[in-house]
């Protein structure tokens, strides 16, 4: 690795939007920088899977369907 290209590598603290805190290193910040969290992986959909409902607005999906529904395998 070449010299003095890379970012430094520091020990932080993540705090949860619930407030409980934990230490990780980072590239973020200096060290002993505090990252508060705005949205809460343990329980936001995106990093727990959520449900996948997919919303039809307008008809855009019904009218996919109708026009490509002959397009399957037979």
């Amino acid at each position: 690795m070449k010299a003095d290209i890379h970012p430094d590598y520091h020990e932080i603290t993540v705090i949860m939007t619930d407030g409980t805190e934990y230490k990780t290193r980072s590239t973020y910040g200096k060290p002993g920088a505090s990252l508060r969290l705005d949205i809460d992986p343990l329980v936001h959909p995106a990093w727990t899977g959520g449900t996948g409902r997919m919303l039809d607005t307008g008809g855009q999906v019904a009218r996919f369907n109708k026009r490509f529904s002959g397009l399957g395998i037979k």
